[in-house]
């Protein structure tokens, strides 16, 4: 595996290894070691997937609050995504900036998003799929949301003209009404 820095420190792009023959690939996304000598987060207690009828479908921008927050592995299985880390990290130097990459499952790279950063993706292909490993345990109390618009953060989303949200991610209020 080999580690791709973003603008934002701390979230990166982890490109897996990948073995092809006749058979098809063989890719390895997530190995405890490999993750501790590069001083990832190991302590995955949750895998979930996400699935997206529509392109245009919207969900985002999420996170938990400390002593709660989630370290996420996100990769894209099927169809592509834009996916967007948003860092809320008031001691960051990057704190109220974003990243945003396009992925898919051909290049089969994964997208490492640190406790306090916000993380959503928009759709960009019917049928999209997104796999999590979430390295905390998901607690409602500690849920919390910023709009995907906030002009705060202008986010530089892709065009749609028949986004697909739900009522709750629609209605999250801006950043500087959230505290």
């Amino acid at each position: 595996m080999k580690l791709v820095a973003t603008p934002l420190p701390g979230v990166w792009i982890i490109d897996p290894d990948d073995h092809r023959d006749e058979r098809g690939t063989f890719m390895t996304h997530f190995e405890e070691g490999w993750f501790r000598e590069h001083g990832l987060y190991c302590g995955f207690t949750r895998t979930c997937t996400a699935t997206n009828p529509r392109a245009g479908t919207l969900r985002g921008m999420h996170w938990q609050e400390a002593p709660d927050g989630e370290v996420k592995l996100v990769r894209c299985i099927r169809g592509a995504i834009y996916d967007v880390v948003l860092d809320l990290r008031p001691e960051s130097a990057t704190f109220r900036r974003w990243h945003a990459i396009e992925m898919t499952p051909d290049g089969g790279g994964a997208l490492y998003v640190p406790a306090g950063c916000a993380h959503g993706y928009q759709t960009l292909a019917d049928d999209s799929w997104v796999s999590y490993q979430i390295g905390a345990v998901h607690r409602p109390e500690s849920a919390r949301g910023v709009r995907w618009n906030d002009p705060a953060f202008a986010i530089r989303w892709p065009h749609c003209a028949d986004r697909l949200m739900s009522r709750r991610d629609a209605s999250y209020a801006d950043y500087g009404h959230h505290k």
